[in-house]
């Protein structure tokens, strides 16, 4: 027996149930129940998009500080060239020992931190002093002129960064918030890798009929402006972006402050922390050494510049000398340097840290726009634009669907259930990887959860404003018989 159906007895697009069973996006037929991913996919997709919508502005909002903070190197010689650049270069340099008493001598009451000594002929000597009226965390940087052993200038530093870029990152990091505001960036960075393999996915298998590289990794440029187009550029991109992507958000996340206590904890498992210098205080014996003979041994223990002195905190206390190169080749050695003989202690080179804590560091660097200097800036920044770039194609496919039009979609991608029709295995797979994720990255997990709460909430309101607004639940009519079926019958 055969059925027809009347086209005029379709619904409008108007008047399409949101919440109805799952239909192939493709051609509107339900999806075949052999296929999981023709029965993920509309999961998929309904995450992407509601998750690309709310995730979105804070995405951008990391772009666009991001951008600011990694120039950073170029603002603050800019800024601060009084402090940092020496007018007049040349002759013979005062010994480190005259340079750090002028800088006592030049703020009352302070005591020896650290000791950078200058990296270029056209540098000053930067002299990190403690003060007991700064907040913890800070420090008074003056820099001396290392030819006449002039100060310049001072500033205070937070977490060994000056004003400037302490106010960038901390605006990157936090919007100036503080701990609440941190919220915000591991919110965005948590969720990036969600919409990165989400629309990688949904990405590849709508362009794999084409069997062509260029269908995936360029736009469609001979296609008709729409909405067609801007999903091309939008996904084309991704594709681009997909590993850098990756990158900065688990560089990020590594310093977070929820993930980031998972990471340590994983690291200190795997026995993946930073070597150190275990610096064993002595008995006081004789006059300490000068920082220019602590200087000295480091450098005939193979140390090179740039390298930063840190000035024993207690009587017998040894001085450390360490790398601090930010860039490539990594040069990351320590040594301790006995405070009355000048004979260096002990000594870790980077080759002594493990393999993970290599890699965090040089991820650290990378995210930061160090590690390959100008080159690394300019790949950050192409990155950030690219992103800001797929927000906005983003934003635009939503306007261009957007419930006020008379479409199929009424707003949404795809309708809620699509986990419902998942076969038990593939669900199973799904909650387990969603909770370890969820542990691995808690703001992820705990924002998930109120997602699905306030989907379930939003569909029945929706459900119910839906029934009230039909007009067969206002005065239900007799069905209409084909009379094909008469017939038939």
């Amino acid at each position: 027996m055969t059925t027809t159906s009347d086209p005029a007895a379709s619904p409008s697009p108007q008047m399409i149930e949101p919440f109805a069973p799952l239909r192939d996006p493709q051609n509107g037929s339900p999806p075949a129940r052999g296929s999981t991913w023709a029965l993920l996919r509309p999961v998929m997709l309904r995450v992407h998009f509601f998750a690309g919508v709310l995730v979105a502005p804070f995405l951008a909002v990391l772009c666009l500080t991001g951008l600011a903070y990694v120039f950073t190197p170029q603002l603050n010689n800019f800024v601060y060239q009084d402090e940092l650049i020496v007018d007049q270069p040349g002759g013979s340099t005062r010994p480190l020992a005259d340079q750090v008493a002028a800088a006592l001598a030049a703020t009352p009451g302070a005591t020896l931190s650290a000791v950078e000594p200058a990296t270029a002929p056209d540098r000053t000597t930067k002299v990190a002093l403690s003060l007991p009226e700064l907040p913890e965390g800070a420090t008074q940087a003056v820099y001396v002129n290392p030819y006449t052993a002039e100060v310049q200038g001072s500033l205070t530093f937070l977490h060994s960064e000056p004003p400037l870029q302490a106010t960038l990152r901390n605006l990157h990091g936090d919007l100036l918030l503080g701990d609440v505001g941190r919220l915000y960036s591991e919110f965005a960075a948590s969720w990036l890798p969600v919409l990165v393999f989400g629309g990688l996915a949904l990405w590849w298998t709508q362009r794999r009929s084409k069997r062509r590289a260029r269908a995936l990794l360029l736009p469609p440029t001979h296609a008709r402006p729409g909405r067609g187009r801007i999903r091309g550029w939008h996904g084309s991109v991704g594709v681009w972006l997909t590993v850098a992507l990756l990158f900065i958000s688990a560089t990020g996340l590594t310093w977070s402050q929820y993930a980031g206590s998972r990471f340590e904890t994983i690291i200190t498992a795997l026995d993946g922390r930073s070597a150190k210098l275990t610096a064993q205080p002595v008995e006081a014996a004789g006059q300490p050494v000068s920082v220019d003979q602590a200087l000295a041994s480091a450098r005939a223990a193979g140390l090179s510049e740039p390298v930063i002195i840190t000035a024993p905190a207690t009587p017998g206390a040894p001085y450390k000398v360490a790398e601090s190169s930010k860039s490539w080749p990594i040069q990351r050695d320590q040594v301790a340097v006995h405070p009355y003989t000048g004979q260096v202690s002990e000594q870790v080179s980077w080759s002594d840290n493990a393999p993970l804590a290599k890699l965090t560091t040089i991820g650290i660097m990378a995210h930061t726009g160090t590690l390959f200097g100008l080159f690394n800036q300019f790949a950050l920044a192409a990155m950030a634009l690219g992103l800001l770039a797929m927000l906005f194609w983003g934003y635009r496919m939503w306007w261009l669907r957007r419930p006020t039009r008379a479409t199929a979609a009424v707003g949404a991608p795809a309708p809620r259930g699509g986990l419902r029709t998942l076969p038990i295995p593939v669900l199973l797979v799904i909650v387990v990887v969603t909770a370890a994720v969820g542990w691995l990255i808690p703001i992820l997990g705990i924002s998930l959860l109120l997602f699905l709460a306030a989907d379930q909430v939003w569909t029945r309101i929706n459900r119910s404003k839906l029934s009230a607004q039909s007009p067969l639940a206002e005065e239900p009519e007799p069905p209409v018989e084909d009379p094909a079926l008469s017939s038939q019958r």
